[in-house]
């Protein structure tokens, strides 16, 4: 417990001791009035103070350090941390399987979460193909993402590990990338930052995926997979070519289940609108100030009171 005026427990003390002196004082010369006048006995019982008058001051000395401003630091769970939305925009996104394509439906989800989260969390988002841009840095400025979300537009090919290695980037401030020979590097421990990536998981070529997921495996971020398609695929055009293009779940499973997050599927519109109670953010606990004030005014309240009732019934008198 720490206390915002101690200045002023000091002087309610200070104030209460002489309280104390001043009831002993008194009861003690009402006392040697009482034998002088053949009352009392001398000797039997000293001049102390009554138990009323003992709360009395009890209670002064209570709201002292009411006034003295107490306050605990209390342990609160709360959602926080980084959340970084990967968003595939790769041609394949621009199939019909899920209405109206399945990059509409990537950013309805997208916005759906990130109306959901509360604004104890940073969020952030990548757009990747081939390669991978952050478009909005991790912010407690919510508008910022969903702006960068509504900005997004078809092109090129997919590669995951992009996505994966850009969105660490983000969430470390500094470059990650995949060593020579595939070595994966050691970025630190991030335990409250999570990835969701939004996507139909076809890849052309990236070699990396599985050791991008390891990377953030290592660093203890969790990612999470939401795959925008369904697995009867649909066709596409590319550059005059007509192709065929389907959700690869396995894909998307593997990387969630190396960083301990979780595959969604979301092959229809229905789905998709329940992403965001489905993806769970990691709880962290911060220390919150609880002002105890109130607590000890009651306190005190409660002996002032019990303190003048009991002087009334002894002596007839409130002090």
């Amino acid at each position: 417990m720490t206390l915002s005026s101690p200045l002023l427990l000091v002087i309610g003390l200070l104030v209460t001791a002489a309280l104390i002196a001043a009831a002993v004082t008194v009861s003690r010369r009402r006392k040697a009035a009482l034998i002088a006048a053949g009352v009392a006995i001398p000797g039997k019982r000293r001049g102390g103070l009554g138990f009323g008058t003992g709360l009395t001051i009890a209670g002064v000395a209570v709201l002292a350090v009411a006034a003295a401003g107490p306050v605990a630091m209390v342990p609160v769970p709360r959602a926080s941390g980084t959340v970084m939305l990967a968003v595939d925009v790769s041609n394949s996104m621009a199939a019909e399987d899920v209405r109206p394509n399945r990059l509409a439906a990537a950013q309805q989800a997208a916005r759906a979460f990130v109306q959901a989260q509360p604004e104890t969390v940073d969020i952030g988002l990548v757009a990747f193909e081939q390669g991978a841009l952050v478009t909005a840095r991790p912010d407690r400025d919510h508008s910022v993402a969903l702006r960068a979300i509504d900005r997004l537009r078809i092109t090129g090919g997919t590669s995951l590990s992009a996505a994966i290695l850009a969105s660490l980037s983000a969430i470390t401030g500094r470059q990650v990338a995949i060593g020579p020979g595939g070595s994966v590097p050691d970025i630190g421990y991030w335990p409250s930052a999570t990835i969701v990536i939004f996507s139909d998981g076809e890849t052309q070529g990236d070699e990396n995926v599985e050791q991008a997921a390891q990377v953030a495996q290592r660093a203890g971020v969790r990612i999470h997979t939401v795959g925008i398609g369904t697995t009867a695929g649909a066709t596409v055009s590319v550059d005059g070519y007509r192709v065929q293009t389907a959700l690869d779940e396995q894909t998307l499973t593997m990387i969630a289940r190396t960083t301990g997050g979780a595959y969604h599927p979301a092959g229809d519109a229905a789905q998709l609108a329940g992403i965001a109670d489905t993806i769970d953010l990691r709880l962290t606990v911060s220390d919150e100030p609880l002002p105890l004030a109130g607590a000890f005014i009651a306190f005190a309240l409660v002996l002032l009171t019990g303190g003048a009732v009991l002087t009334v019934l002894r002596t007839g008198r409130v002090i």
